[in-house]
């Protein structure tokens, strides 16, 4: 499998420009990605129709949330000569996945994104920047359907996101020193209704000039599914997030280190709701366990490298940390598709494509500055 950096994609103006150079650039990336999902959707024997048609029952809940994003869709499609109803499907695909095995019955299990996050407030790192990021575990084909996408805005700071190509995004920071990372989780109150989908959650979190407002979006929207959203803030400030459809339970740094992976952790949570994760992600129980186990041993003198360390981990190999390409419970090659760490304060992200097989990052930044190798 081979590894090569990410490719950075610029963009500006309005929103459906912004969509249609976004398009143009990621052309043959969101063909591929929009390929590996609809090949899904259709071993589960969903017509074409099915999943155009499970695409569009999201449009009303779009429009409502934000217009805009409909219209940056609409460029992305246009520039990538697709059909807007798939670009639909990639902002939607964990709840259409999902969607889809309940409207054919499929007794085919989860296939979650796996990831494990963490955030390092200044006091615990050497430097005194905060320090935040994931490594995150999905398809493994993802290597070559993800890009880290630049946005000037006008209306707003400017940011940077890792994402599927075509995604709005996934986790990023923005030029207000916000950063988000998320995580898969999964409950018993899953898809009794249909919510804002997960990864426009994220993009408008990483929109916000102001903590609370990012808080806001990702503690208050409605959604499908459940979800897990990290949030920091370069000012010196971390939150976990865990949400189910309804309703949302925080959890905050101890010494400094906050850490999660793919299970529930909130004592509040689990009094009222069914972790359906588990079953999936029986790893994530020790994930965690070790990141911050690394991180704890230097804490106070933590950097970057530290953390990269940490998501470097191999423990229970391959059921670990640092996932190398291997089958998931339902068949498909399941990996760690990239390491991501960020520094929001600085505007600089390292992204780490397939580091079960390779430790080369690739720095982006919100500057003007090219993106560089380094070690």
């Amino acid at each position: 499998m081979s590894v090569t950096p990410f490719p950075l994609i610029e963009v500006s103006g309005s929103p459906f420009e912004r969509g249609r150079q976004y398009g143009r650039q990621a052309k043959a990336r969101v063909h591929l990605g929009v390929g590996h999902y609809v090949d899904q959707l259709k071993a589960m024997n969903l017509s074409r129709t099915d999943i155009l048609d499970l695409a569009r029952g999201y449009l009303p809940r779009i429009e409502e949330f934000d217009d805009g994003y409909l219209a940056e869709m609409r460029g992305i499609a246009e520039g990538a000569e697709i059909e807007p109803e798939l670009i639909v499907l990639l902002n939607a695909r964990t709840e259409i996945l999902q969607l889809g095995r309940r409207r054919k019955k499929t007794a085919t299990p989860d296939d979650p994104d796996g990831c494990t996050g963490a955030i390092l407030l200044p006091e615990a790192t050497a430097n005194g920047v905060l320090v935040h990021g994931q490594n995150w575990d999905w398809k493994a084909e993802c290597a070559e359907t993800a890009v880290v996408l630049k946005v000037h805005r006008d209306d707003g700071p400017d940011f940077l996101t890792f994402t599927e190509a075509g995604g709005l995004a996934r986790c990023g920071m923005n030029a207000c020193g916000i950063g988000v990372t998320a995580n898969y989780i999964e409950s018993d109150r899953d898809y009794a209704e249909l919510g804002v989908p997960l990864a426009l959650i994220r993009r408008k979190t990483i929109e916000q000039e102001h903590l609370a407002l990012a808080i806001k979006t990702a503690y208050c929207t409605p959604k499908s599914a459940s979800n897990n959203l990290m949030i920091s803030h370069a000012g010196g400030f971390g939150i976990d997030i865990e949400c189910a459809p309804q309703e949302s339970f925080p959890l905050y740094p101890q010494g400094g280190i906050l850490v999660h992976a793919n299970h529930w952790q909130s004592p509040v949570a689990l009094s009222k709701l069914r972790d359906a994760t588990v079953a999936n992600t029986p790893d994530s129980l020790y994930r965690d366990v070790r990141v911050r186990g690394h991180l704890e041993r230097g804490r106070g003198f933590l950097t970057r490298s530290h953390l990269a360390e940490a998501f470097f981990d191999d423990f229970g190999y391959p059921w670990s940390v640092c996932r190398p390409p291997r089958k998931s419970f339902t068949g498909n090659l399941s990996a760690t598709v990239a390491m991501i760490i960020m520094e929001p304060g600085n505007g600089l992200m390292e992204v780490t494509p397939l580091p079960a097989l390779n430790r080369t990052a690739t720095r982006y930044s919100l500057t003007p500055e090219s993106r560089v190798a380094v070690a």
